[in-house]
């Protein structure tokens, strides 16, 4: 827990560069009563920056999710490898790295980033199951403005390079972007409910206060006569799922398809949809990875039902 770094070069062994827990906080936790284990980097040592300390921590309660069967969460605000330790740092990384690999499809990996993460750094949210951002504030990207400014002679912003606009809409590499840090932590829990704790459990079950028998008259509108006019895929949801409660994935990515969870009778159900207000809904290459992810998720309680090893795979161990 209060661990420090190893380093004695460039001045670190002095007393002022010694922070008992070095720059990131971990442990073990419930949201809901269900057990989670979480780790958060702290961008005000050294930039949040990774050593050999920082990552035998992380490395840790990877090890302990995966061997209890509990979801990880991840916290990032870091700077990447901490220049300091040199190699050592960057082995660091590849600790990390095996164990995202390895926990893929075991349990669920989710990165929530709440700060500018450069280099390192940004490798292993991409390698997690779910990644969200913050507006205006989060940042990633492998190399920052400077240095691209340095290679290519380009002017380009942060927002430009690795914003939440930026990974939520063109590159696909962001899940979902919310307005502030604390939008973003109650989402980030409201979405957990959704997922099983392992590939060994079932998802969760909340009791249904939504009667199954309930009319939907809108539904008798909602798709036009005329083949030649749209309509929002959303509304049906809504319409049929409980309490008319929809967790979307990647709405402002591939917007002609409608990817996310729901409950139906308090049970979670993966929900994947054309939607015909985007270009009529047609598949293309884009959609592809979005759609795919979804499917693999909703594969998980099947396998799981069946008891099956590292269900991921049969899908060519794509990360879901």
């Amino acid at each position: 827990m209060f661990v420090e770094h190893r380093c004695a070069d460039f001045g670190m062994a002095a007393d002022k560069n010694k922070f008992p827990g070095d720059s990131v906080v971990t442990g073990r936790g419930r949201i809901n009563g269900r057990l989670v284990y979480i780790f958060s980097q702290d961008f005000t040592v050294f930039g949040g920056s990774l050593s050999g300390a920082h990552a035998q921590k992380i490395c840790k309660i990877m090890d302990q999710a995966v061997t209890v069967g509990a979801p990880v969460i991840g916290l990032n605000d870091s700077g990447g490898a901490r220049i300091q330790e040199g190699v050592e740092s960057l082995a660091g990384y590849a600790d990390i790295f095996l164990r995202n690999v390895t926990a893929s499809g075991v349990v669920p990996q989710i990165s929530l980033i709440m700060g500018p993460c450069a280099g390192g750094a940004v490798y292993s949210p991409a390698l997690t199951d779910f990644t969200f951002m913050v507006k205006d504030t989060s940042y990633l990207f492998i190399t920052g403005p400077d240095v691209v400014k340095s290679v290519t002679n380009e002017d380009v912003t942060q927002e430009e390079l690795g914003g939440a606009k930026t990974h939520t809409t063109m590159s696909g590499v962001a899940h979902r972007a919310f307005e502030n840090d604390v939008d973003a932590l109650c989402n980030l829990r409201e979405f957990f409910n959704y997922l099983p704790l392992s590939s060994q459990d079932p998802a969760p079950v909340r009791e249904c206060h939504d009667p199954s028998d309930r009319l939907v008259p809108e539904l008798d509108t909602i798709v036009p006569l005329e083949s030649t006019k749209a309509y929002d895929m959303l509304d049906i949801i809504h319409s049929v799922v409980d309490e008319r409660d929809f967790f979307e994935i990647m709405p402002t990515y591939a917007k002609n398809i409608v990817v996310g969870f729901a409950r139906m009778n308090g049970r979670t159900v993966g929900i994947v949809g054309n939607q015909p207000k985007v270009a009529s809904g047609f598949v293309d290459d884009i959609i592809q990875p979005s759609s795919t992810r979804a499917r693999i998720c909703c594969d998980l309680d099947v396998l799981a039902s069946k008891k099956v090893q590292r269900p991921w795979r049969k899908h060519a161990n794509i990360p879901l």
